[in-house]
């Protein structure tokens, strides 16, 4: 029987190098593998969350949307409770950007618990992020739309855990977002 830390180093392991060549779009082309990294972090860090499916899927939430990933890879490796919690934060790619960010807003409340979980912490990494750097290309406009979109999602969180729920809240405050 794997210890905790082992099944959470090999799901590190299994993101890193499924984002090796991947960087984040802001100035300093911060490596990729930061985010799903800062994600579990903000989850046992900030939530105090211990369950090591939630934080497992925290580091892979990305990888079936942004690598060659699939949820039966993820399943064989991590089990099938870690692959429904990707397979509920993972966009369709193959979609309209437009369409997957109004299907998030949707599918928000009907997420299970510990999907709530990631998708609050990925938001609170995004709009940190965004408030510490403007990723390239991007207007101040495309920033405040992205905060209001976020705060849409959220909406649909809300009960989930009030320290991520309130850290954001002092974001969308920040920039103007009546919540």
């Amino acid at each position: 029987m794997a210890t905790d830390a082992a099944v959470l180093l090999e799901a590190l392991d299994f993101a890193a190098k499924k984002h090796r060549c991947q960087k984040r779009k802001d100035p300093e082309g911060t490596p990729y593998i930061n985010h799903p990294i800062g994600v579990a972090k903000i989850l046992s860090h900030e939530a105090g969350i211990t369950d090591i499916t939630v934080l497992q899927a925290a580091v892979l939430h990305d990888t079936v949307e942004d690598t060659n990933a699939t949820f039966s890879e993820i399943e064989e490796k991590f089990g099938v409770l870690v692959r429904q919690i990707v397979e509920e934060v993972t966009d369709d790619k193959s979609l309209p950007k437009l369409q997957r960010k109004q299907l998030q807003i949707e599918h928000a409340p009907h997420c299970s618990h510990q999907a709530k979980l990631v998708k609050l912490a990925d938001k609170l990494y995004n709009l940190r992020d965004l408030k510490r750097s403007t990723p390239v290309g991007w207007t101040e406009k495309r920033v405040q739309e992205y905060f209001v979109w976020a705060s849409q999602v959220v909406k649909g969180l809300r009960g989930t855990q009030p320290i991520l729920e309130e850290r954001l809240d002092e974001l969308f405050k920040e920039r103007g977002i009546v919540i």
